[in-house]
């Protein structure tokens, strides 16, 4: 019963199968069993240490307690947010995920506990946020009065509902046990109740309920907790909010509250609520067939990709509500890039695969993944960034982005996003369509696919990223006619981003060459996948080297930020310079042009990485003169694991836009 149910958990039509849903399907990441030296010690330590560390850490800021409090419906709301419950959820989640592949008798009694008490915590009618319940006359500033009347805004009541439908459903499908997922029908059940047509009208102010009413109606079937989500979307737009104005809290794009969704065409407002907005819209069109959502979202993608997104993947540039700013408004000084944003990201970027099948978004999935989203947790599993630098120097003095680690926040929505993320990331490697089968990323291990009715086993063997040479082994059952997807990254096609805000310096196209079973095989490129059709049987291998040179980006001239500068790219890998391994500071150096540079492999340096070195000019702080230095590069996902100092994403290459 738990493997069936694991296999059903995102996106395959659920226990009651839909008559329409995404025409591509994931491999369910419990089908997937990772043998990768990149990503297998870090999924690990997400479960020896990040998890129990956020465990630890709901209990002794309070968290835990304020369920307790609203079981014992009296105490005082003890932590700062109305939406800290959702840290408890997660950090659920993330251990389901966890329990899924790694049973651990202790963790789940553990979990089953704070279940208890979440349970207990549920008014009888459903309702539950303890930063009302615990005290319904005094309840949290930004919740108001009566339920729901700040939902448009701050209260977060349908954000916590959200994370908790989300957290249920991946508890449900890892143990068979419904006991968090009663808790949260009966939640749901009274939202139906409460929202929709002759009822109560709301857009939610954070958005995430319309993503876990589809995975509870993908559990259940129940028609009625689609079409809430369907209807929460809807309205959008509706609200009366001040047009005139320049303030988007009044104007209503923090929201994404300003337009009716199928009328919007660019990624606006606070940056982690349009990802999880989109992403429900991708969910409800490929359940309903809504081809103006679609239409929608193809428009806010197109505008993101090509105007609102930083080089390393990162969104969301303004401090001053967590947003996206406006078209090429990506400055590097006051860059926020939420943690959450890139989590958000990922979610959407697959869903957009899924409906479209084009590699696109698993080329923009891929920058995220091993750049802006895992550098938010330090190499030690405990440490996290809420915002994610592109330039850090001295004086540097913005309250919103120190440039140093934290072990929690107060507001601690992005570590517990990843907890939540990383032992989900193996169902984002291989997808099936009818007779295809998809190889979206390069992560070694093996999967078993059912595909009509055969079992084949892909085994994937690399040392990626650091290195192209990859090989994928197909054994089928018996002799099976059928496509293997390979995909041709963009960044090995000469493309730094799918848009032209980023483009190689030198671009150089390289013919891929397909090997199987040791010799060159015909494809055809469809939609930026290498399509192999063959008669398969066990012992079949494909091979292909993808070529990891150094490539300097450069940005679209509209970018005035990164006028005369150069980033730096290995394969999907964005590279930085940090105060440690340059003498101290890294703002007053350049790049001049031809510069060349040299991988190097260092074991010993941030849990091993693949650093660039070349010889490069440094402007003297006083006199202005410049001498050759050494530089050298560590991926950007790694940096502030050393501690505090300077680091740049961005090089001049002259030494008139190099610092003093």
């Amino acid at each position: 019963m738990k493997k069936i149910l694991i296999v059903l958990l995102m996106y395959t039509g659920g226990i009651y199968a839909q008559v329409r849903d995404y025409p591509i399907k994931p491999v369910a990441f419990t089908n997937v069993k990772l043998d990768d030296h990149f990503w297998v010690p870090r999924i690990e330590t997400n479960r020896t240490v990040t998890i129990p560390a956020s465990f630890a850490r709901c209990e002794n800021t309070g968290r835990v307690k304020n369920f307790e409090m609203a079981a014992a419906r009296k105490g005082s709301f003890c932590t700062k947010f109305p939406f800290d419950d959702t840290d408890i959820y997660k950090t659920i989640e993330g251990a389901s995920y966890s329990l899924a592949v790694h049973p651990d008798p202790k963790l789940k009694a553990y979990v089953d506990s704070l279940i208890t008490i979440v349970g207990k915590a549920q008014e009888p009618d459903g309702y539950l946020y303890t930063a009302r319940t615990i005290d319904p006359l005094h309840p949290h500033p930004w919740s108001g009065p009566e339920r729901w009347v700040k939902e448009n805004e701050l209260s977060h009541e349908l954000y916590d509902s959200g994370h908790m439908f989300e957290a249920a459903s991946a508890h449900y499908l890892a143990t068979g046990e419904r006991n968090f997922l009663d808790i949260a029908l009966k939640n749901a059940d009274l939202l139906v109740k409460t929202f929709g047509p002759g009822k109560r009208h709301v857009a939610p102010g954070h958005e995430i309920v319309e993503m876990g009413l589809v995975r509870l109606y993908r559990i259940t079937g129940k028609q009625e907790y689609l079409d809430l989500a369907k209807f929460f979307i809807d309205e959008r737009g509706k609200r009366q909010y001040d047009k005139n104005s320049s303030d988007e809290w009044k104007n209503g794009m923090y929201w994404q509250d300003n337009v009716p969704v199928v009328d919007e065409d660019e990624a606006e407002g606070h940056a982690v609520r349009a990802m999880y907005l989109y992403s429900g819209m991708a969910d409800v069109a490929a359940l309903t067939g809504d081809k103006q959502y679609i239409e929608a979202i193809d428009r806010i993608w197109n505008n993101m990709v090509s105007k609102k997104i930083y080089v390393q993947g990162s969104i969301g540039a303004v401090p001053n509500g967590e947003r996206f700013g406006a078209d090429y408004e990506l400055p590097n000084s006051t860059a926020y890039n939420e943690t959450c944003a890139a989590i958000g990201e990922v979610f959407w970027n697959q869903r957009m695969f899924l409906l479209h099948g084009d590699s696109k978004y698993i080329d923009l999935l891929e920058k995220v993944l091993y750049n802006g989203l895992i550098s938010g947790v330090g190499l030690d599993g405990k440490s996290f960034f809420y915002t994610n630098a592109m330039q850090v120097t001295d004086g540097f003095t913005h309250p919103a982005l120190e440039p140093g680690r934290s072990g929690w926040f107060e507001c601690s929505c992005c570590p517990t996003n990843m907890v939540r993320f990383l032992p989900s990331l193996p169902g984002y490697i291989y997808a099936q369509r009818e007779n295809n089968i998809y190889v979206n990323l390069f992560i070694a291990g093996s999967a078993d696919i059912k595909l009509k009715n055969k079992n084949i086993k892909i085994t994937q063997v690399n040392n990626y990223p650091w290195n192209g040479s990859l090989a994928i082994n197909v054994d089928p059952e018996s002799p099976a006619r059928f496509n293997m997807l390979v995909r041709i990254p963009g960044w090995s096609r000469s493309e730094a981003i799918p848009s032209d805000l980023y483009n190689f310096e030198n671009k150089s196209a390289s013919n891929i060459i397909i090997k199987l079973n040791g010799h060159p095989v015909k494809y055809i490129i469809q939609n930026g996948y290498a399509v192999i059709n063959n008669e398969w049987k066990k012992g079949d291998k494909i091979e292909m080297n993808l070529p990891m040179n150094v490539k300097q980006v450069i940005a679209n001239k509209a970018l005035t930020a990164d006028i005369g500068k150069v980033a730096l790219q290995r394969g999907p890998i964005i590279y930085c310079a940090e105060w440690k391994d340059n003498n101290g500071k890294v703002s007053n150096l350049y790049i001049p042009n031809n510069t060349i540079f040299k991988p190097e492999f260092k074991a010993d340096l941030l849990n091993g990485v693949m650093v660039l070195k070349a010889d490069v000019m440094r402007k003297d702080s006083t006199s202005g003169t410049v001498e050759k230095v050494s530089l050298t590069a560590i991926p950007y996902y790694s940096w502030a694991n050393r501690g505090k100092g300077e680091m740049t994403v961005w090089f001049p290459d002259a030494k008139e836009l190099a610092s003093k």
